[in-house]
């Protein structure tokens, strides 16, 4: 009897041996996962979320006709902005001061449309989904500077001229960020007829055009 009880704990444990050992190798067979810490060096290069937001409108751009009677300039563009790369200011009166923007600006500026009370195509935003658009345009109070200063506009950026060769693909000569969706400046109604896109179908504009770097490696480049 004693032989029995101690066969069958020893066979009870040895199992338990079994279950525990087969265990530990099979969780040794898991692949080991390392989380990698993501550095951006590049402040050129932000997050490119919602950079393929206005890509279901490509079609429709490339087979869209141009209405020259109310196309928008790089001069207009410029004008309502404090400087290259700056917020515009909203150049038309809004009915009322303290609205936030999701559920006024955007009823216009999200999908552009032609708008008659301006006549003009409103202005697509790059970022619909910063509903506080408030945040950042303010409304245009005066054209005169509060107070005299030595505030030098920045000229803004050349348009064409900036690529390695003439028939390669020019690069992006401003930030990115905030303007992630390049469709929504380069292509449409309401796009700069300066800068309009001839391929707006191709909706992977970072593919071929790459950000402006101005580090001293290629600036001691000699090739021409």
């Amino acid at each position: 009897m004693k032989r029995l009880v101690v066969i069958s704990l020893f066979t009870l444990l040895f199992a338990a041996f079994i279950f525990v050992w087969n265990k530990s190798y099979e969780s040794g067979l898991e692949d080991a996962y390392i989380s990698l810490e993501v550095v951006n060096d590049n402040p050129l290069i932000p997050s490119e979320s919602g950079v393929f937001e206005r890509s279901k409108f490509a079609l429709d751009y490339a087979k869209m006709p141009v209405d020259k009677n109310h196309q928008r300039s790089l001069n207009s563009y410029y004008s309502n902005r404090a400087y290259p790369g700056a917020p515009p200011s909203i150049p038309h009166d809004i009915k009322q001061d303290n609205s936030i923007g999701e559920n006024d600006c955007l009823k216009c500026h999200q999908n552009g449309g032609f708008v008659q009370k301006f006549d003009a195509y409103a202005p697509v935003v790059p970022h619909p989904k910063m509903v506080n658009c408030r945040q950042c345009h303010v409304v245009e109070k005066t054209s005169k500077d509060f107070k005299s200063n030595s505030f030098y506009k920045n000229k803004p950026p050349t348009v064409g001229k900036n690529n390695a060769l003439l028939t390669s693909p020019p690069i992006i000569p401003h930030q990115i960020q905030m303007r992630e969706n390049c469709l929504s400046c380069h292509a449409g109604p309401s796009a700069p007829k300066e800068i309009r896109v001839s391929h707006p179908e191709r909706v992977n504009c970072r593919q071929c055009h790459v950000p402006k770097n101005d580090s001293a490696i290629f600036k001691r480049s000699s090739y021409e």
